[in-house]
């Protein structure tokens, strides 16, 4: 699954929503960082290949290869052919994906003018959500054209049969969270997975064990 949208649209809490009761070693994120000057001579899709599930399995990308048309496009990471390359090969490499059995769906989360201003200014005021508000942030709020811009011409390229874009609207966040947990379940088959009712077992005897005294622990001060 593939979560894109502006800055401030919400997907990263989507993506906590519904992991944070699914089991870690079947359910993953990936939010892969700067590329390093190695991976940057690399083909695009490289370092993302390696992340991708076996059977049974599902990835979340919080920041996938769709970075190229966004934020790299935008702000100039990219040159004018890396940028046409990844537009003609992304539905191609998609597509192979989806041939070998991998179920790709892909989100983009659209968020409004003024719903995004909010959330940045309340961003500003918050001492614990200031940190979000990066540099990078600031200046993608500036280019709000040219990120409308590149992101139509992505629709444009890789919007395919095998793994259309699915848009969330995004202003309401409870709702598109909702939304967001509830779509996929209506796509990839699944079978309950409930676990049998679960029985403590009696815990062992003690048989003349002692435990040390607490006054030989070091604890933390409780302060409330």
């Amino acid at each position: 699954m593939i979560f894109e949208g502006r800055d401030a649209a919400g997907e990263g809490g989507v993506v906590k929503r519904i992991t944070e009761s699914m089991n870690r070693r079947i359910c993953r994120v990936v939010a892969l960082g700067t590329p390093t000057e190695r991976e940057k001579t690399q083909w695009h899709f490289q370092r993302y290949v390696p992340q991708l599930p076996a059977a049974g399995e599902m990835v979340l990308f919080d920041r996938s290869w769709y970075n190229r048309a966004g934020v790299e496009r935008v702000m100039g990471f990219c040159t004018d052919e890396e940028y046409r390359e990844f537009l003609r090969t992304c539905p191609e490499f998609e597509r192979v994906l989806v041939r070998s059995g991998i179920s790709l769906i892909r989100y983009w989360f659209s968020v409004s003018d003024e719903e995004q201003e909010r959330r940045f200014c309340s961003r500003i005021v918050g001492p614990t959500n200031r940190w979000k508000l990066s540099p990078m942030e600031l200046e993608s709020r500036r280019r709000w054209v040219g990120y409308s811009k590149a992101k139509d011409e992505m629709f444009a390229h890789t919007d395919i049969k095998q793994a259309p874009w699915y848009v969330v609207d995004a202003d309401v966040k409870k709702r598109a969270r909702l939304n967001c947990i509830k779509h996929p379940l209506s796509m990839i088959p699944y079978e309950d997975l409930t676990p049998a009712p679960i029985e403590l077992p009696p815990r062992q005897e003690a048989h003349g064990y002692f435990r040390p005294p607490l006054s030989d622990q070091a604890f933390v001060p409780d302060e409330l």
